[in-house]
């Protein structure tokens, strides 16, 4: 049986456990955080792992995006798109490579997804390079056929559109 995510408090820096590890704080993006999204972006995007994102593109969609914080450093990074009332995907997620293996996407996506459901959304999906990751969150490989919605509105405009080399994957919300 599903547990619902437990609910989150707004923070603006991180914290630490007793034992002296940080707490990652999980926020809404701020306009002072689109400097540090941008350049996560082009890190990845440098490397082929994601599509660029323009600081405009990035300003226009801070409502979006979720930020991990540690010590006042944004160290990870993803966001919500909305398409339709049906269907909402993450998209931008990214974490700082100081900051890997230790959670934080899995942390972002969980946030995502609670948002979603808080919104009224029925499914999200996500095109990755790294499926199994998706897969350990609940989230099932599908065509990209089966996501029209974004197909014929982000894709067919992307470069890599006659060519997609990522793998779709979707969770059903219940």
């Amino acid at each position: 049986m599903h547990q619902p995510d437990p609910p989150l408090a707004p923070f603006s820096s991180s914290t630490r456990d007793t034992a002296g590890a940080d707490i990652p704080n999980i926020r809404a993006a701020a306009i002072a955080d689109v400097p540090t999204i941008h350049h996560l972006l082009e890190i990845y995007a440098s490397k082929g792992n994601l599509l660029p994102r323009t600081m405009s593109e990035l300003y226009r969609h801070l409502r979006d995006f979720f930020v991990i914080e540690i010590d006042r450093r944004v160290v990870a990074i993803g966001a919500l798109e909305i398409f339709t009332e049906d269907l909402g995907e993450v998209r931008s997620l990214v974490v700082d490579a100081a900051y890997e293996r230790r959670g934080f996407g899995r942390l972002i996506v969980q946030r995502i997804v609670a948002e979603a459901r808080n919104i009224g959304l029925r499914r999200v999906m996500a095109l990755t390079y790294v499926p199994e990751f998706f897969h350990k969150l609940g989230f099932k490989t599908v065509s990209m056929g089966s996501l029209p919605e974004k197909v014929w509105s982000v894709c067919v405009k992307c470069y890599k559109y006659n060519n997609c080399d990522e793998v779709a994957v979707l969770l059903e919300l219940k």
